[in-house]
């Protein structure tokens, strides 16, 4: 093993939580809890995307998270992500009764080929651009999920940490139907916690972007972030939700006290539940979404 892919499966770890072994061709079951299945799935561009499933036990029909997964601020380490295998927060919404599927997008880990979510120079970035792109994959994603006969077709919710929370935002601004919410772990893009902490690239670009998609999206969007996010500061999150609500989104803003060193890995921090899901029953309860 080369010094490079030494350091991109330790950034793998300590930003994304998620290393996991690639599938082969076709559904592979593994031992994990929560009936955890590993598929492969028609993406975009003739792409095929490589996807967990998990679910609670029984038939169902249940309803269903399409979990989208983040990006290390280091290119090299996208290969080292594999599977975005999260089994804490995972099971805590299998326990709640949801289906949980999981993509890799294009560019990304198991699904591997080339990065479709580029935005650009930090000069001059195209957030809106390389958000649409994320989104192709994660309808494509609910689509297949959607398709599945124990899942409920009127009952999605699009789900996801850092890029993966601003990629579900974009994609339901393209009002899918059955879309019923969005929740959005420490969303954005741009930022880099070693060589800016909490200062993204042109952060009014980004507001720029949750603006033009916040006057589309017909859903209630969950934004749930914490005061310590070293990719993200609390007033460049405010003004990015101000944004999308003044373009007509609708939803609310969590802002949590700081946690640990950075409080952007709390999603998928095994400790972490704690801190969101009281937020996360709160929403669905208050929208109807189960």
């Amino acid at each position: 093993m080369t010094r490079a892919m030494r350091s991109a499966i330790a950034l793998c770890v300590v930003l994304l939580a998620g290393c996991a072994t690639a599938p082969g061709p076709g559904a592979t079951r593994t031992d994990a809890p929560y009936n955890e299945e590993v598929v492969r799935i028609p993406g975009p561009d003739g792409r095929t995307l490589v996807a967990t499933w998990y679910k609670p036990a029984g038939a169902g029909p249940f309803p269903l998270i399409v979990l989208s997964h983040g990006s290390p601020p280091d290119p090299a380490a996208r290969p080292a992500m594999d599977r975005y295998r999260v089994l804490t927060p995972v099971g805590a919404f299998v326990a709640r009764g949801y289906a949980v599927l999981v993509p890799m997008r294009r560019g990304f880990g198991a699904t591997g080929g080339a990065f479709a979510e580029g935005y650009g120079t930090c000069a001059n970035p195209d957030y809106q651009r390389a958000g649409n792109e994320a989104a192709r994959d994660v309808l494509a994603a609910m689509a297949y999920g959607q398709a599945q006969g124990f899942v409920r077709r009127d009952a999605v919710i699009l789900a996801g940490q850092s890029l993966g929370g601003y990629a579900s935002i974009a994609a339901a601004s393209r009002q899918p139907r059955g879309l019923v919410g969005v929740v959005n772990f420490a969303g954005g893009n741009g930022g880099n916690p070693v060589k800016a902490p909490g200062e993204p690239c042109k952060p009014e670009r980004l507001a720029q972007a949750f603006a033009a998609w916040g006057a589309s999206v017909r859903v209630p969007v969950l934004w749930h972030y914490v005061e310590n996010d070293q990719f993200f500061a609390p007033h460049h999150v405010r003004a990015w939700y101000s944004a999308f609500a003044k373009a007509g989104g609708k939803g609310q803003l969590v802002m949590q006290p700081p946690f640990g060193r950075d409080g952007h890995g709390v999603f998928p921090s095994t400790d972490g539940v704690r801190v969101w899901a009281p937020a996360f029953d709160r929403f669905v309860a208050e929208f109807g979404i189960r």
